[in-house]
């Protein structure tokens, strides 16, 4: 496999691993969104000092309103995280 094709593999485990734990093995609920996030991407999660900012995020995820968070919805929210991280790495490169 490429880098791409196991990396594609590697974000779709990583959520499955999450969404199973409880209710709908295909959405993550708030409980398994914050878990997630604080296990797989803890730098980020130094700068979320409070559960009101966990919670606007969240907000801004569940597009569908549904106070849950499907895999479309978090591949928006990874790939919003790696763009912002391949603008900081352009800048720190200049």
């Amino acid at each position: 496999m490429t880098d791409l094709e196991t990396s594609m593999g590697a974000i779709i485990a990583v959520f499955q691993k999450y969404s199973e734990r409880e209710g709908d093995k295909h959405k993550l609920k708030k409980s398994e969104l914050k878990d997630l996030l604080q296990d797989e991407l803890p730098e980020l999660m130094e700068h979320v000092k409070d559960q009101e900012a966990l919670d606007k995020l969240m907000e801004g995820l569940d597009t569908d309103g549904d106070s849950e968070c499907d895999f479309q919805e978090f591949m928006t929210f990874i790939a919003m995280v790696t763009v912002f991280c391949h603008e900081f790495f352009q800048q720190e490169d200049e």
